[in-house]
């Protein structure tokens, strides 16, 4: 077992003074709060797949993935996969936030459903990033102490990495993000894959492995660990109606130079994040296998990872490793924080505090907002125990809130009553059936299949009825929003009436829009062409689903 030395320090102290100083050196580009808060919407595809995944995979990503395999085998994949088969529909999804046209997406809620709607998201907005940081520090917390020999405690590494993210995004905000999270992105997937090499070579390779496993954790799809075929459905419909609920869409898809740069960057973005997984799988049973091997075990299986940093790689390498640990976190937390400080500023100040509020004073408040918003999170990792479990909850609690974003651009009907209706109708089912479960109120329960999907069948029904029941949205507010979305947002010349051309003018019409239309003949006219960007993007993608989960076949076949 190695001991955290010198070397491995001064790796660390590196990283702090180089990405600190790369986002400070970047704050220069800092002019005006749109700046702050969208980098002016200037950024290259290839920034904007960094962004995905840098701000996607953060260290309750890995330690929760390898502390899953390592207790259940390679099927506990799908905990992280869980978005795999939906993430085709990124590529449909994306337009959705570029043409709204606005900075956040309590904006857009409130554009789509009313003021007092957009400020009910702001709330549920800003607590998941609070939840959301606060499972970060904590995931890092976990594995860096570990491998460190607790050498560095967990509140010690939740402080330090607090320090660096807040100072670089404070001066920086979305361009130092968005950069520093195109190098961090770098060092996650070194990261990913570091520990394999040295990790079979310790466990006779996947021979080796294979004798000290049971079958089962070989196995890409098993229901023996509860992550059958309808564990799987479950999960991924948490993932697609969840993620365009999630607060920092506008970053991950809004923030490009043109629409396209949105779409590849979070689609394929997030499919390098699905490839890193695999290595993250592979971790956990390479542990359990050396546990074996050693008469060994943990308390903890979350403690998979950092327990494999500390005992096979060498030193100045598990400096390294910590360091990568750091920027998963770092991105993400950065990202995070300044999209938290737009969301009060944009929302909360602008609106009932300050209206004439300089842009000035909005770029002021949203530093100040962000940093103090992303102290919460801090309290909230102290709070937090099972990552993976915390991990599951801030999704969940997106899928939710999801039901209202995602049903409101398929169905023009939506209105405000059924928004507001669904998540509560939702919540409650989803806590009093755990209630019944476990027989006590806690806030953040072992995510249930089956209880998940009762939750959200409860929340669509509401949403439907109560929508269909109540007196419709204002029709010329509906007919903007819907118009909006059929517009290309990236248009450099705008039609006589000085609207931006229609997308299906350009084959850029959305597909996975207003779902009722689809029922009348003119919807399907020229389809080919028409959403020939949609179809041709969406079925290129799949052929990415594909090949990624044949790769992770393949792997578990030697």
């Amino acid at each position: 077992m190695n001991d955290f030395n010198w070397l491995d320090i001064l790796v660390i102290v590196l990283y702090f003074v180089i990405i600190i100083g790369y986002g400070l050196w970047l704050s220069r580009k800092i002019k005006s709060s749109d700046s702050y808060f969208r980098g002016d919407r200037k950024f290259s595809w290839w920034i904007m797949m960094g962004q995905a995944f840098g701000t996607g995979t953060h260290a309750e990503n890995f330690v929760a993935q390898t502390g899953a395999s390592f207790h259940l085998g390679f099927a506990a994949i799908w905990y992280q996969w869980k978005n795999m088969i939906i993430t085709p529909f990124y590529w449909l999804i994306a337009p959705w936030y570029r043409r709204s046209e606005r900075t956040t997406v309590g904006e857009i809620i409130e554009d789509r459903y009313g003021n007092k709607m957009g400020v009910f998201y702001s709330v549920f907005a800003i607590l998941f990033f609070v939840f959301a940081q606060g499972v970060m520090l904590k995931g890092g917390g976990k594995v860096i102490a570990i491998a460190t020999g607790n050498m560095i405690s967990v509140n010690s590494v939740i402080l330090a990495m607090t320090v660096a993210f807040v100072v670089y995004s404070f001066f920086g905000g979305m361009v130092a993000s968005a950069y520093a999270n195109f190098i961090q992105a770098l060092m996650i997937i070194v990261l990913s894959f570091m520990l394999i090499p040295t990790g079979l070579n310790a466990v006779g390779g996947f021979e080796g492995m294979r004798a000290s496993l049971p079958e089962e954790f070989f196995s890409l799809f098993s229901d023996k660990v509860g992550i059958g075929a309808f564990t799987i459905l479950m999960l991924a419909l948490n993932g697609v109606v969840g993620i365009t609920a999630q607060p920092h869409m506008i970053s991950m898809c809004a923030t490009g130079d043109t629409e396209r740069a949105g779409r590849v960057g979070q689609t394929y973005g997030s499919f390098i994040k699905r490839f890193v997984t695999i290595g993250w799988a592979l971790t956990g049973l390479i542990v359990a296998a050396l546990l074996v091997q050693n008469g060994q075990d943990l308390d903890d299986p979350e403690m998979a990872f950092g327990y494999a940093t500390r005992v096979l790689l060498l030193p100045g390498l598990t400096g390294l490793m910590v360091a990568s640990v750091l920027a998963a976190n770092m991105s993400s937390a950065s990202n995070f924080m300044v999209n938290t400080g737009a969301l009060f500023t944009q929302n909360f100040y602008k609106k009932y505090m300050k209206q004439e509020a300089s842009d000035k004073q909005l770029l002021q408040m949203g530093r100040l907002s962000g940093v103090a918003l992303t102290m919460l999170g801090v309290l909230f990792a102290l709070y937090i125990e099972n990552v993976l479990q915390g991990f599951l909850f801030i999704e969940t609690i997106a899928a939710f809130m999801g039901i209202m974003v995602f049903g409101g651009n398929l169905w023009k009907r939506a209105n405000r009553y059924g928004a507001i209706s669904s998540v509560i109708t939702s919540f409650l089912a989803y806590y009093y059936l755990n209630y019944l479960n476990i027989g006590s109120w806690r806030l953040v329960y072992k995510w249930e299949p089956d209880t998940f999907g009762w939750a959200m069948l409860v929340g669509f029904i509401t949403f439907f009825i109560v929508s269909l029941v109540t007196r419709p949205e204002d029709q010329s507010k509906i007919d903007k929003y819907f118009d909006n979305m059929n517009r290309l947002s990236d248009a450099k010349i705008l039609d006589p009436d000085g609207k931006k051309p229609l997308a299906r003018d350009h084959g850029k019409d959305l597909i996975l829009l207003d779902f009722m239309s689809w029922f009348k003949k003119e919807r399907w006219e020229n389809f080919a062409s028409r959403y020939r960007e949609d179809w041709l993007g969406f079925l290129l993608a799949w052929i990415f689903v594909i090949v990624l989960v044949f790769v992770a076949w393949l792997v578990i076949q030697f």
